[in-house]
């Protein structure tokens, strides 16, 4: 759990703004469950493909485990977009 403290992570400022944007105008427009699975594919993205080296370094080096991570993330963007549009209010 130390490396958790001890590793900072590098996001571009224009992608803490496309975030921002997208989310602010998907709560605007009442889709709340479009925002949640965009900030979702956001926190993937930079944990997996932008700060991946730098977090990896840190933890065992397995290579089962980039891809045990990677696909349990895709399963649960794809369980969220499921259920997203089976359940209507």
């Amino acid at each position: 759990m130390e490396f958790l403290y001890a590793t900072e992570l590098s996001i571009p400022l224009f992608q803490i703004l496309l975030l921002l944007v997208l989310g602010t105008l998907s709560l605007l427009f009442g889709k709340v469950k479009l925002a949640l699975l965009t900030n979702y594919i956001f926190a993937l993205y930079w944990g997996y493909f932008l700060n991946r080296d730098l977090l990896l370094e840190s933890m065992v080096k397995t290579e089962y485990f980039t891809l045990i991570y990677f696909g349990i993330g895709l399963i649960i963007v794809v369980l969220a977009i499921v259920g997203f549009m089976a359940h209507k209010e």
